[in-house]
């Protein structure tokens, strides 16, 4: 009987084994513990227990049926020097054109965000900009794993036509790798710096989230912001993100100095006991607007896939009740519907570093 139990726990363990994905392999850090990463004391303190928890107990808002978008972008081929326009694809993908480069933040074409093309959160919206109608891609950011975020379809149909270099954090490569052999990938840790031509750096820094694309590979591969280091100003972008006391932005602010634009999501952030861990309430991105010096905002994350329990329209409503709280000024912080873009004004001399 024994014995028939040690083989049998010893089966489980190796299919455990086997199933577990092996994203990274490299020295341990202060936010890396040689298998997992965390972010430094704040560990995640929610489990595949309360995920199911949530699923069953949670109460969705509405969203709307899946209906055309009033218009598409038609983005220029390239904008030169210190211009910079920047269009809202939807969720957090987004298309920044600046110095004569074109950038994709999080791309996501694809209809559904999951792992299925027959099932899963589904858009409710097209994209902003047709794929057809996107202009040569330069450079890729990804900023995690969460598939709203890492769309291998999205990716692929990216390096076919474009060959894009792909900038990715730490164990993200594998995964993409997986479904593109060939990709240009260039992967970071939190302090990483990557020179894309002399117009342009890229520096990977923290945001305060988690990863996993399955329940057996949580945390395994890293996930960060980035700042675009140009000769117009900085600018930040977050993919996800948790509030987490606002140090990462506070400690972004005290590195880098002033801000030309800030792209912060906004929504997916209901049940609060929930989400609050990886998603800012427009309350806590307004705080973070605030520690960032107050610079141009696009907010993100909003209005494309249902993804927790929060209404289709209710992260604009908190997020304008935020703004009011704390009287921001005018045109400073800019919601786009998917399919508009926003030529970004240049910073005044004295406000850059």
């Amino acid at each position: 009987m024994w014995i028939k139990i040690m083989i049998a726990a010893a089966m489980a363990a190796g299919v455990i084994w086997l199933l577990t994905p092996r994203y990274y392999h490299g020295p341990v850090s202060d936010h890396f513990d040689g298998t997992r990463f965390f972010n430094p004391g704040k560990p995640l303190d929610k489990s595949f227990l309360s995920v199911l928890k949530w699923r069953f107990s949670g109460k969705r808002e509405p969203w709307p049926e899946y209906r055309d978008l009033p218009f598409t972008d038609h983005p220029p081929q390239r904008v030169q020097g210190n211009g910079l326009r920047v269009s809202f694809v939807g969720q957090v993908t987004t298309l920044i054109q600046t110095q004569g480069l074109n950038i994709l933040t999080d791309p996501l074409w694809s209809e559904r965000a999951s792992p299925l093309s027959w099932l899963g959160p589904k858009r409710v919206h097209p994209p902003g900009i047709r794929f057809e109608d996107l202009p040569p891609i330069d450079l890729v950011l990804i900023s995690h794993n969460h598939y709203d975020h890492l769309d291998l379809a999205t990716l692929e149909r990216l390096w076919q036509r474009d060959k894009p270099r792909i900038l990715t954090p730490l164990g993200n490569d594998t995964i993409i790798h997986r479904r593109i052999p060939e990709a240009r990938i260039e992967t970071g840790d939190w302090g990483t710096q990557i020179a894309i031509n002399p117009q342009l750096r890229v520096h990977f820094e923290p945001m305060h989230h988690w990863s996993a694309r399955s329940p057996w590979d949580r945390n395994r591969a890293l996930w960060a912001a980035f700042v675009l280091d140009t000769p117009g100003g900085h600018i930040y972008f977050v993919g996800d993100s948790g509030f987490g006391g606002g140090d990462y932005f506070r400690q972004a602010q005290a590195r880098y100095g002033s801000f030309r634009l800030a792209i912060l999501p906004i929504g997916s952030y209901d049940p609060r006991w929930f989400m609050a861990y990886g998603h800012m309430h427009p309350e806590e991105t307004i705080r973070a607007w605030e520690m960032l010096g107050r610079p141009f905002m696009l907010p993100t994350h909003y209005r494309t896939v249902q993804l927790a329990d929060t209404g289709y329209d209710k992260p604009l409503l908190d997020l304008q009740a935020a703004m009011t709280a704390v009287r921001a000024e005018e045109n400073r912080i800019r919601p786009l519907m998917a399919g508009e873009h926003w030529w970004v004004e240049e910073m005044p001399k004295d406000a850059e570093r």
